[in-house]
């Protein structure tokens, strides 16, 4: 299977998938994500986090559609080297003017989140399905310091996945299934407002 960016600077330029340990979003539920994130003006200079990136395609096809930055996480060497490689391809496409500012970083999600500095808009957390349930809430808790308010994070898992046990900093928006794929959004609260007290 070739996954592609699908829409943006880059559409249609291919990205290299590691050989084993990744399992690639579809292009059908890539094209939801997006074209929901689009309907919510999310994307435009938004500072962007891809967990357990993979190959970066979800990271990578937020920048082709306008992110500001992107941030992609895999502790697989494997993974990293093929998301570096794919970034380069992505960012020399781009306009010169609007060229997205991407990061990789080989390291464990948790290790990562616990010395990352916050302002994510949006946060694609797409773990193996076989990733425990103690550990996905983790990264969730860890993400609560480190969105804006109002962020989004969107976190894909199996449809015979329970949901997931969210933090008081994530209210879940909504869930919805495509084939063996469940998508469940989230959105970061916002802080009290201290002009109220």
């Amino acid at each position: 299977m070739v996954t592609r960016i699908i829409a943006g600077f880059a559409g249609s330029l291919p990205l290299r998938v590691p050989r084993s340990g990744t399992r690639p979003t579809s292009d059908r539920v890539r094209e939801a994500i997006f074209s929901a994130l689009e309907a919510r003006d999310a994307l435009v200079g938004a500072e962007v986090l891809d967990l357990y990136a993979g190959s970066g395609a979800l990271g990578l096809e937020a920048a082709s559609r306008g992110a500001a930055s992107v941030t992609l996480v895999d502790r697989s060497p494997h993974a990293a080297t093929a998301c570096r490689s794919n970034a380069a391809v992505v960012t020399r496409a781009a306009p010169a003017a609007r060229r997205p500012r991407v990061t990789v970083t080989s390291a464990p999600v948790q290790a990562f989140l616990g010395g990352a500095v916050g302002g994510f808009d949006v946060v694609f957390l797409d773990p193996p399905y076989d990733l425990g349930e103690m550990e996905l809430l983790h990264n969730l808790e860890a993400l609560g310091r480190l969105m804006s308010p109002g962020g989004i994070v969107l976190v894909e898992r199996g449809v015979r996945s329970p949901e997931p046990s969210w933090p008081d900093t994530l209210t879940l928006d909504r869930r919805k299934d495509y084939g063996d794929t469940s998508l469940w959004w989230a959105s970061a609260a916002s802080p009290p407002d201290a002009s109220s007290s």
